[in-house]
């Protein structure tokens, strides 16, 4: 183990750029082709049901950005740091291999079933493709578990706006440009670059006048604003991106803001380049048999629902069952759009792994770790207090969630490119701004979706809801979920909500695989069955052990009573559905003729679109 010692972090870059681009080219077009068979010229539910307001045929790559930037929240930016305390090679395995092995499978299987689905949720894929029983029950899992999903996310955006002046200016400028670029697109859908050039050139201005802004007393107070005040605009924000035409502000913002994400990550890699610093975090920690100073558990099973974007996650099921089915434009571009973007984001959360580690670890100790557990640690602070002179922030210690920590670690390696060492300052408040919008982007395509979720459920019991054009149906679903999710954000803290976060979101993804894996079998294709059924069956088995660990040994030993019961709510839904699904399983293997389905595919049983 001695050879993994002190490594050079160019080493992480170039491995994760080879096994993700080998994986695409092999693995991802081998599922898309052979496994789910897909079929460019079937129709798809942008063009079937095109509407102008949700289904909306949209250019491939515009897609691409929405989707990036819609699942790629504060997983793979939080997560990874959070994670390093175990060293950096459990978080760097997992990401890597659960990237490729599960989550950019999970992500396009699961946009598959929903356009050969009509676009519905995954909770009307389970209950078409498993029961009525089990689609219940994950329409109860899955609207539990997005509005615990939003407002964790809420409040990470929360935690790095409050008192940023030129955060906050940036990430609200992205709005009006978004709308322009999308009034654009609307009269003229072939001008996707001519919009692209214009919305990066007004996201540079607002970047740099934001700097001004904050350096100016009077308008800096304008954009000088408070928690209590982000946490009610942010949730009317998520209302407004729910009601809108998608084309208007959601998708252009989020194709707009992936300019930034990738810019950022790429720029963060070249920095790496000139940079070529030495990994100082050990590969593998003490901790790792528990008793951490941020994650009291062993690195087994708990880096599965620490990491979670950055490798699985259960949130991408529910935009790849959402938004995302609605303006595809040919079955083609599935492996692009979902198994692509989620290996983008499973590169963002190696930067991210890279930005903590290669901070001197009791500095990272004490910016992640509570003032009482970090003094427990016997460590000393070494480059600290120089790190928040040169960001020109009075204390970093203490800062805990990850969000400062990586900041941090992206301005000292932006501060090693060439005539950007004397901007660390900037850097280090650019970073924060980046993370905001980076994690803000699923906020506004999370509420979106869940209004369509809540539509789904409400309709089965009143038909009126489940119309998409019925606008007091629309306003009233919309108010409901933003309130849900806004309500449990505000006050809350992204230290006590995180780890139900990522049991809850990984929980999903296990049930995702699960639902997937009982389509491919209907479809004839039981011997492709492992491809889902293994990272399904490792995520359910992973997920639950982590659970019982958390449960009942840190929530209910510390009193945390209502965390404990959300906790064992979830886990007893994920179970149901399991069970439910391998019901289905044994039901399917049975049938020894198959039929031919309305898109002339050979299958043991018809179902409903």
């Amino acid at each position: 183990m001695s050879f993994l010692v002190g490594i050079n972090a160019v080493t992480l870059i170039f491995v994760a750029l080879c096994v993700f681009a080998i994986a695409y080219r092999f693995y991802g077009l081998w599922i898309a082709v052979k496994v789910l068979g897909i079929n460019p010229e079937n129709s798809t539910p942008a063009i079937r049901f095109a509407n102008s307001h949700d289904y909306v045929k949209t250019n491939k790559y515009v897609l691409f950005g929405h989707h990036f930037a819609a699942i790629a929240a504060a997983g793979p930016l939080l997560g990874p740091i959070l994670a390093a305390q175990f060293g950096y090679l459990p978080g760097a395995l997992w990401i890597l291999i659960g990237c490729v092995l599960g989550g950019a499978v999970h992500d396009m299987v699961i946009l598959f079933a929903s356009v050969r689905h009509k676009g519905h949720s995954l909770a009307t894929i389970a209950s078409i493709e498993v029961g009525k029983f089990t689609g219940h029950v994950a329409s109860l899992a899955i609207l539990f578990i997005l509005v615990l999903s939003l407002s964790c996310l809420s409040v990470a955006v929360v935690n790095a706006m409050h008192n940023s002046p030129w955060g906050t200016f940036t990430v609200f400028s992205t709005i009006p440009i978004a709308m322009l670029m999308g009034v654009y697109l609307y009269r003229k859908p072939d001008g996707v670059k001519t919009a692209s050039a214009f919305g990066v050139v007004l996201l540079f201005f607002a970047v740099v006048a934001g700097h001004s802004i904050a350096e100016h007393p009077m308008l800096r107070s304008c954009f000088d604003w408070d928690k209590t005040t982000l946490e009610i605009i942010i949730p009317l924000y998520g209302l407004a991106a729910s009601l809108l035409p998608i084309w208007l502000l959601l998708c252009p913002r989020d194709y707009l803001s992936t300019f930034l994400k990738i810019g950022t990550i790429v720029a963060l890699a070249i920095g790496i380049l000139f940079m070529r610093p030495t990994l100082q975090m050990e590969p593998i920690t003490k901790f790792v048999h528990g008793g951490g100073p941020i994650i009291s558990g062993p690195v087994f099973p708990f880096i599965f629902i620490t990491i979670a974007c950055g490798a699985v996650s259960g949130f991408h099921a529910i935009i790849a069952s959402g938004t995302t089915p609605k303006m595809i434009s040919s079955e083609r571009e599935i492996p692009f759009v979902g198994y692509g973007a989620m290996l983008t984001e499973g590169f963002v959360a190696m930067m991210a792994l890279i930005a903590a580690c290669i901070l001197i670890p009791a500095d990272y100790f004490a910016i992640n770790s509570s003032p009482e557990a970090f003094a427990q640690l016997g460590m000393e602070v070494q480059n600290l207090p120089e790190l928040a002179k040169q960001v020109e922030e009075e204390n970093l210690q203490g800062r805990t969630g990850g969000a400062v920590s990586l900041a941090v670690g992206m301005a000292y390696i932006f501060s090693a490119i060439p005539l950007f060492k004397e901007f660390m300052a900037y850097w280090y408040h650019f970073a924060i701004m980046f993370e905001a919008v980076f994690i803000l982007t699923a906020v506004d395509a999370g509420t979106r979706v869940g209004r369509f979720f809540l539509q789904e459920m409400i309709g089965r019991f009143i038909p009126k809801f489940a119309d998409e054009k019925w606008l007091p149906g629309v306003f009233i679903t919309s108010i409901l979920f933003t309130g849900a999710w806004g309500y449990l954000q505000f006050g809350g803290k992204i230290e006590v909500i995180w780890p139900l976060f990522g049991l809850s979101n990984q929980l999903l993804a296990a049930c995702a695989l699960v639902i997937a894996t009982s389509m491919i079998i209907r479809m004839g294709k039981a011997r492709y069955a492992w491809v889902t059924g293994i990272p399904g069956l490792f995520m359910v088995c992973m997920t639950l052990w982590a659970g019982c660990l958390q449960i009942f040994g840190s929530y209910l030993p510390s009193g945390k009573y209502l965390l404990g019961v959300l906790g064992l709510t979830v886990m007893s839904f994920v179970v149901v559905i399991f069970f439910g699904a391998v019901v289905r399983w044994i039901k399917l293997l049975a049938i020894k003729n198959k039929v031919k389905d309305a898109y002339g595919d050979e299958v043991l049983e018809l179902v409903e679109e």
